[in-house]
């Protein structure tokens, strides 16, 4: 009898408090596809707010306990590209002055995967028998796009979805003024950009706006609730989920 792959999730910390969701849709689709799981729970957040705002002492000890938890896991899977580039690049930078940290935190970023990356660059799967009745078009996500590279996989999966037509909006590739603790230090910057991005959707005329980060998602669907637009914003597991 064949081995089920094995698959361990690494849930983003916005999604395991604000959009659980997100995760049980991600492991509907794997489990669809035949994939073994589980979901260490001890895990935590991997470090990057604190990164980001210049802690590295406390990223640091974010990474040693991520890397403590995962090392066992053959494949990693985490529905945040966010996350994911913070554990394939800035992992290993973070222990350049420590020979061993560095090298178990690069082996652990060669296995951890982005969850649309996964389906099609690992499992060579873009039809996951999904179907979704709407105009949808895609936002991408600033760490997804310049940090890992991934722009078609998304498209590719979305477009294989029974029902769905995809519309490209203008600038799909501009940040939303999310960016975690940038829209909080500079909140009139943020709700200008994405007071945009929203501007982009109405005009692609799409009923829903789809991505593959939680932070992004959560900020455009606050801008498109305070105008009071009929636009659903989904992540794309949750598009993938539905039969």
């Amino acid at each position: 009898m064949a081995t089920v792959p094995h698959v361990t999730l690494f849930i983003q910390c916005l999604v395991d408090t604000l959009r659980p969701q997100v995760g049980e849709a991600m492991v509907a689709v794997l489990e669809r596809l035949g994939m073994a799981l589980d979901c260490p729970e001890d895990q935590t957040c991997c470090g990057q707010p604190a990164f980001n705002s210049g802690f590295r002492k406390e990223a640091r000890a974010a990474a040693r306990r991520f890397i403590r938890i995962f090392e066992n896991a053959g494949t990693i899977v985490s529905p945040s590209g966010s996350c994911v580039h913070m554990v394939r690049h800035h992992y290993p930078e973070l222990f350049n002055e420590e020979p061993l940290w560095r090298r178990r935190a690069e082996q652990i970023a060669a296995r951890t995967y982005e969850f649309s990356e996964f389906l099609v660059d690992v499992l060579k799967v873009e039809n996951v028998g999904a179907r979704y009745a709407g105009r949808v078009t895609y936002h991408d996500s600033c760490h997804l796009l310049r940090g890992i590279g991934v722009k078609q996989q998304p498209r590719a999966l979305l477009r294989r979805v029974a029902g769905l037509e995809l519309i490209e909006m203008k600038n799909a590739d501009y940040c939303c003024g999310f960016g975690g603790a940038f829209a909080v230090k500079y909140p009139d910057i943020s709700t200008a950009m994405v007071n945009d991005k929203v501007d982009h959707i109405v005009n692609s005329g799409a009923d829903t706006v789809v991505g593959c980060d939680t932070g992004c998602l959560i900020n455009i669907a606050g801008a498109i609730s305070r105008r009071g637009l009929p636009i659903k914003t989904l992540h794309i597991a949750e598009v993938l989920a539905r039969r």
